[in-house]
Parts: C-alpha cells; sequence; structure tokens
C-alpha cells in the first residue's frame, strides 16, 4: 500500500501546484480552459440580452449547448506512460471528444502487475486503471473491477479477436478493454529457413535445428491445444470442464513429442541455448516474445530476423496449428467510481483504436486492434497474428495452478526417454490426472 499512497500524494500534491495530474501533464488546466470557456460564453450571453430578444434568444441556446457538467477522473497507469508523453495525449484528445464533461484528471504511477496490490483498497483506488488480466479474480475479490455491457461490450468485441475478448472473460462477463497482447511465436534465420519453411514445424526439421522450450510449462501446452485438448473448455473459463489433456486426442500428441525429441535437428531450449544457437550459427529458430526481439537481433542480425506466428505439427496426418498461451494488459474501470458514464468511456478510448495506434508510435506497444495495420513491422505482426489464429487464452482460474508442476513433470520425462509410444495413452492419462486434482487434496 505504501506505493499506492506515495503515487497519490505525489499527484495530488503536483495537481494543487500545477493544475496538472502526475507527470506534468496539462489536462487539469485544459480542463479549467473549458470551465473558463463556459464562463466567458455565460458572459457574453449575459451581455447580449441588453440587445435584441432574438439576440437573447441565440446566445441563451448557445449557452446552453456548451455546459458542461464537472466530471473528476483519476487515472493510473505505468510511469513510462506518463514519462513519454502518451497518457497526457490521449487525456487531452479525450476531453477535446467530450465537451459535455468539464473533466478534472488526476494521475497516479501503477504498472500493470502492481494493480491486484494497488486497488486492493477499491474504494481509494484509481477511477480507470491499466492492469495484467491474469489479476481479473483478485481484482474481482476486491471489488475493483466493472462488467462492460450492451454497446460498449460490443466496441470491444469489434475491435479485438475472440481470443483476445477471452482474456478479459472471467465467469461470462468481460471486465476490461485489451490494449496489448502477451504471448509468444516463433524467430528464425532467413538465412537457413525460408518463408515456406516456416510455416510447419515437421518440415523445418527436416533442414535445420529448432529450439523450443518443452519442459517450459508455458510453452508445452501448445502441441495438446494444436491437436484439440482443452484446458478448462473452448473458452478456457469453464471451471467445471476441467483440464482435458488425455484420451485419443492427447496420447497422439504425447507420441509425436516422443518422437519429436529423438529428431536430431529438435533442441530443447532450456538456460539460454536458443539465443547462444543463433548467435553461433548451431540453431535456426527458437520460440520466445518481444522481449527477446533485441537478443535475437543482436544474435544474427536485423536483416536475417524472420518473425512468424508458431507453425503448424503434423499429428496422426493432418496439420495441426500450434497455440501459445494468450494473455492481455487492459483497462479497467473502478466499480466504486462516482462518474461511471465518463470512466467507461475513458476506458474504452485509452483502448480503442486511436489510442493504441499512439500507444505503438510513441512506446512500441503493439495493439490488440485487429484493424490496425502493422506494415512491415515483423515484430507487431506476429504478435497479432499470434492473438488472432495461433493461440488460446492462459486461464486464470484458480485451478489452473494445478497444470504447471504436471506440465514440466511430463515434459521431463519425455525429454529423459521415460515417455514411450507403448506407454504413451497411461503415462498421458496420469498426466491429466494429476492436472486436476488438488495439490492439497
Amino acid at each position: 500500500m505504501k506505493k499506492k499512497i506515495l503515487a497519490l500524494t505525489m499527484t495530488a500534491a503536483m495537481a494543487a501546484t500545477m493544475l496538472a495530474g502526475c507527470g506534468g501533464n496539462n489536462n487539469s488546466s485544459s480542463a479549467s480552459t473549458s470551465s473558463a470557456a463556459s464562463t466567458s460564453t455565460a458572459s457574453e450571453s449575459s451581455a447580449a440580452s441588453t440587445s435584441t430578444a432574438s439576440e437573447s434568444s441565440a446566445a441563451s441556446t448557445s449557452t446552453a449547448s456548451v455546459e458542461a457538467t464537472d466530471v473528476e477522473l483519476t487515472v493510473w497507469t505505468p510511469q513510462e506512460d506518463q514519462d513519454e508523453g502518451w497518457l497526457d495525449k490521449v487525456l487531452e484528445n479525450f476531453q477535446a471528444e467530450h465537451p459535455e464533461w468539464n473533466i478534472t484528471f488526476t494521475t497516479g504511477v501503477c504498472s500493470e502487475g502492481d494493480a491486484k496490490t494497488n486497488m486492493a483498497d477499491a474504494s481509494a483506488g484509481a477511477d480507470v486503471f491499466m492492469y495484467a488480466n491474469d489479476q481479473i479474480p483478485d481484482l474481482l475479490t476486491a471489488g475493483a473491477l466493472s462488467e462492460f455491457v450492451g454497446d460498449n461490450l460490443d466496441t470491444i468485441k469489434s475491435m479485438n479477436s475472440d481470443t483476445t475478448v477471452a482474456t478479459v472473460t472471467y465467469e461470462d462477463s468481460v471486465y476490461g478493454v485489451p490494449f496489448t497482447g502477451n504471448t509468444w511465436f516463433m524467430y528464425y534465420n532467413k538465412q537457413i529457413f525460408s518463408d515456406e519453411d516456416v510455416a510447419n514445424l515437421d518440415t523445418m526439421l527436416e533442414k535445420g535445428k529448432v529450439a523450443f522450450p518443452l519442459n517450459n510449462s508455458w510453452y508445452f501446452a501448445s502441441f495438446y491445444a494444436a491437436n484439440g485438448c482443452t484446458l478448462f473448455g473452448e473458452s478456457g473459463s469453464d471451471e467445471a470442464a476441467g483440464i482435458q489433456l488425455a484420451g485419443d486426442a492427447g496420447t497422439a500428441v504425447t507420441k509425436y513429442l516422443v518422437n519429436l525429441v529423438k529428431n536430431e535437428n529438435f533442441v530443447n531450449d532450456s538456460d539460454g541455448v536458443g539465443i547462444s544457437g543463433l548467435t553461433d550459427g548451431s540453431i535456426g529458430a527458437m520460440f520466445s516474445g518481444t522481449w527477446d526481439y533485441n537478443n535475437v537481433v543482436e544474435a544474427i542480425g536485423e536483416d536475417n530476423v524472420g518473425i512468424c506466428a508458431a507453425p503448424t505439427v503434423t499429428i496422426d496426418g493432418k496439420d495441426c496449428q500450434m497455440k501459445a498461451f494468450a494473455g492481455t494488459k487492459a483497462i479497467g474501470v473502478n466499480q466504486n467510481t462516482k462518474y461511471p458514464e465518463a470512466a467507461t468511456a475513458l476506458a474504452l478510448y485509452m483502448g480503442g483504436s486511436e489510442a493504441q495506434k499512439l500507444h505503438y508510435e510513441m512506446r512500441n506497444i503493439i495493439p490488440t486492434d485487429t484493424s490496425f495495420d502493422a506494415g512491415d513491422d515483423a515484430l507487431a505482426k506476429a504478435q497479432m497474428d499470434a492473438m488472432d489464429y495461433a493461440s488460446i487464452v492462459q486461464p486464470v482460474l484458480s485451478a489452473m495452478g494445478n497444470y504447471w508442476t504436471p506440465a514440466t513433470a511430463m515434459a521431463d520425462e519425455i525429454l529423459q526417454g521415460v515417455v514411450t509410444e507403448d506407454n504413451a495413452a497411461e503415462k498421458t492419462e496420469t498426466m491429466n490426472e494429476q492436472m486436476n486434482t488438488s495439490a492439497v487434496e
């Protein structure tokens, strides 16, 4: 809580001395300007009343049309959004588009990862704030998130892929406006693999070495999801459905993985093997996310960097799309806000097309907006493609906690040769049972 109090104290001090929010923005002063403009108009209307009756009537009508309701909104974002001027610009644009509100903005610093801590006392929290989608259950427990419904929900759905919308859905309700994704995809050396090669993992393995972090459980499920296996139903939010990685579909995947690790061109990526292999030329492709882009560029040179969504794999003779876990960062509205209409409109604007485009231009935050044109930015396109068709939502249910350890253990046994084609069905069933059993039971 100390961090939140400090952020608010700093904001209040700066607002008092500068009539602005945190980071030296001019939002409060622009709102004051709006108020001043209304006062000026009112004065002009009064003067006009000494003229003809028709002029007085016209002046009164003009004044009524620009009258604004006073609104106070506290907005929390990461420090970088304020340092780079993104938040100032967005708030300024929002006020300009909503003359019906005379808004005083107060801004505070809160990273997406700290939202559940800083919003623990939701009554003292921001009206609008950014958060990581895996915090939804904690934020709901704190009473810190409002549901989006009706036209507002339609707006969110129209901008984003089904997977992206699912990341902010909990128990069939949507609680945020996504603005950037969190997932993984594939980097490859264009001197080794062609655009045609990288469409299918098995094709790639005929041509060069590929590193994949099989015993990292955040990546492991992608093969099972490719063959139709599910984690908490198709939506990833049906706790009663449980984890279903067994059966014929799951066994087929396990057998595929048993043979995959025997391939001399497959390398398990652990302890930085992928990056070091790209650097010395022993590996031609690896799987990671935006955070590794600079490392890959340094390893093989920008001109040689290829980036795309995860490829397909051939299981039982059919091509199946690998699917990464996907999460998002989103904008939420506090249930306790005194101005729900304005706060909801601001959240939708901060996560809307214009603000996402500005986020990308100013901070290289890759949009979730499916209408965004990434142009020749392969990194942006790869993440957007992954969110669109090469991922499943990473479940935020508490029962998901039972998945991680059995997944890693299964991958380790596959890598060690303990799991074979002969015992694949048995081992897969055991793994699945463990994933559906609480550690405290």
